[in-house]
């Protein structure tokens, strides 16, 4: 069975992990969590990287920081994970839906702007398998209607946007530099993974502060079990620091690993009748976290059922997201109920994802590209 993905870890990881072993830094104290976090930061030109113990973390404290009132909205894509709208809801904010852009499958940024209210407080943008989203407008229509930006990052480790400069021109930056905050996820099936782990990257040293806070209980300064905040358990450990910072000095070999993967599927899939590819648009320089596929209308199966005829002939292959307009756990909660996504919903009953592992041989990938096409044809 060639899986979806299995974690690329063919560098220094064993000797940094024995390393925390030896010395005994293997809780959430020891040399390998700095090195971690400015390192991180620096790469997605940040000042300040806040690591904590996952993805669903880093978003629950980003959107803690902006100390919502009850009843303040963050705007999101419903085509992601329900950590996003979690984190809102668990900060007492209400999550408002837009849908997805039906090529690059990431939030429809014009959609942004009909759905403000005098309750926004912020938007959140999510890079979705690899591909960026439009940044430059949702950081217009935030600098001008004084919102924050969370930018999820969380797929996206090493993907680029072309973004306008200060000067006019355009340049292309990495993402995770954009905006008042950015979060990452390192789990298993990431470019970069700690296991579980998960960081928030940062300009601002306020904003940094208030996010170490609330990772560790926001225990006091001069006496620590005195707390005039409420804050989370969501430290990362040394030695999962250790596994990102091997995994950190082989970033650019691991980023062109997926990159070529990427390639490779795009080029024996252009010509394949009745499905869809994700569109890199000529903005985005996309990681291919995970390379997906949409059936198109005409074609008489779904993705479940494709998904069973590809691990009849050994692929695995993931479902994609469910749109959070039709999440039940949300809905019971009286949330999005005049809410209609025909993009997102669309994409996840005909979309799914391919083996995408930064390991993954290029006779692999034919032989993923071979079962698809005789299926289909």
């Amino acid at each position: 069975m060639i899986p979806v993905c299995e974690p690329y870890l063919d560098g220094k990881e064993s000797q940094f992990v024995s390393e925390c072993l030896r010395t005994g830094w293997v809780s959430s104290s020891g040399p390998f969590i700095e090195q971690f976090e400015q390192r991180w930061a620096a790469y997605c030109g940040r000042a300040h990287g806040v690591a904590v113990c996952n993805g669903t973390a880093a978003l629950w404290c980003a959107v803690a920081s902006l100390d919502l009132d009850p009843g303040d909205e963050v705007i999101l894509p419903s085509f992601t994970i329900i950590s996003c709208a979690q984190a809102v809801l668990a900060c007492g904010g209400i999550p408002v839906l837009v849908d997805s852009d039906p090529d690059t499958w990431t939030m429809d940024v014009a959609a942004v702007a009909p759905k403000l209210s005098a309750r926004t407080r912020a938007i959140m943008p999510v890079h979705i398998y690899g591909h960026p989203v439009n940044l430059d407008p949702i950081l217009s229509l935030a600098t001008e209607r004084g919102l924050a930006v969370i930018e999820d990052a969380a797929e996206a480790h090493g993907a680029e946007y072309k973004t306008a400069s200060s000067v006019g021109a355009l340049v292309w930056r990495r993402c995770g530099g954009f905006g008042d905050m950015s979060c990452f996820s390192f789990y298993a099936n990431k470019p970069v993974t700690t296991g579980e782990g998960g960081m928030v990257v940062t300009d601002d040293p306020v904003v940094a502060a208030r996010l170490r806070s609330l990772r560790n209980l926001c225990f006091g300064d001069e006496r620590r079990f005195l707390h005039e905040s409420l804050g989370f358990n969501f430290r990362l450990t040394n030695l999962q620091a250790a596994l990102g910072v091997a995994q950190i000095e082989r970033i650019e070999e691991i980023v062109e690993r997926k990159r070529a993967i990427g390639r490779a599927y795009a080029k024996r899939l252009r010509d394949v009748s009745g499905l869809q590819a994700q569109s890199e648009a000529d903005w985005a320089r996309s990681v291919f976290w995970m390379n997906g596929i949409v059936l198109s209308d005409d074609v008489d199966m779904d993705a479940a059922l494709l998904a069973r005829l590809l691990r009849q002939k050994g692929v695995d292959t993931r479902p994609f997201f469910i749109g959070m307009h039709e999440q039940p756990a949300l809905r019971e909660r009286g949330l999005f109920e005049n809410d209609a996504c025909p993009v997102a919903t669309r994409l996840a009953r005909r979309g799914l994802y391919l083996p995408s592992g930064a390991g993954l041989t290029m006779d692999e990938v034919s032989e993923v590209c071979d079962a698809v096409q005789e299926i289909l044809s």
